[in-house]
């Protein structure tokens, strides 16, 4: 059997980072993910999941996270219920995260955070955790930079066949 959840969207506020009775970080919070399509009038409705993630996922979620991130979350399915103050069953229906990957840049992280609160941000949260962001910015190296490194093909020049046989190809 298969449950899987991927989602892409932004976070409609803070994760809410709390600690059950035996320490173990919970970080609960909703992503706010737009349709394919349209409505009647033109406009692009959103959905609005319920998620959690839990230990060193919540924490850092929580703290390298805010407000109108945009995020991709994976994860699974999981309804629970429970008996509220009035005595009735509630159901509830969340993602549990298992991953998460902060889609945007920090520039554009911080210059929302500028916007919403109309202060600059504290550099403490953004310094290291980003992998993805890590990763496409060694990626985005411009070509004009390996221009001076020749041609990538060594067997240009050459004009040889090559000598291969059949027990030298892996496959």
């Amino acid at each position: 059997m298969i449950n899987n959840v991927v989602l892409v969207g932004r976070m409609t506020k803070d994760a809410d980072l709390r600690y059950t009775s035996n320490g173990t970080a919970v970080a609960s919070f909703t992503v706010a993910v737009n349709r394919q399509f349209t409505n009647q009038s033109g406009e692009r409705e959103a959905d609005f999941i319920n998620c959690v993630a839990w230990r060193k996922t919540a924490e850092t979620l929580a703290n390298f996270t805010k407000k109108g991130s945009l995020v991709g979350v994976e994860g699974r399915i999981q309804t629970r219920s429970y008996d509220n103050q009035q005595g009735q069953r509630v159901y509830v229906t969340e993602v549990v995260v298992d991953n998460f990957s902060m889609l945007e840049p920090k520039s554009v992280t911080d210059q929302r955070r500028v916007e919403d609160n109309g202060s600059a941000p504290s550099s403490k949260n953004f310094n290291s955790f980003n992998t993805n962001q890590n990763r496409s910015q060694s990626q985005q190296t411009p070509a004009k930079d390996y221009q001076n490194f020749g041609s990538s093909d060594p067997f240009e020049s050459s004009g040889q066949p090559i000598d291969i046989s059949d027990d030298d190809l892996p496959f």
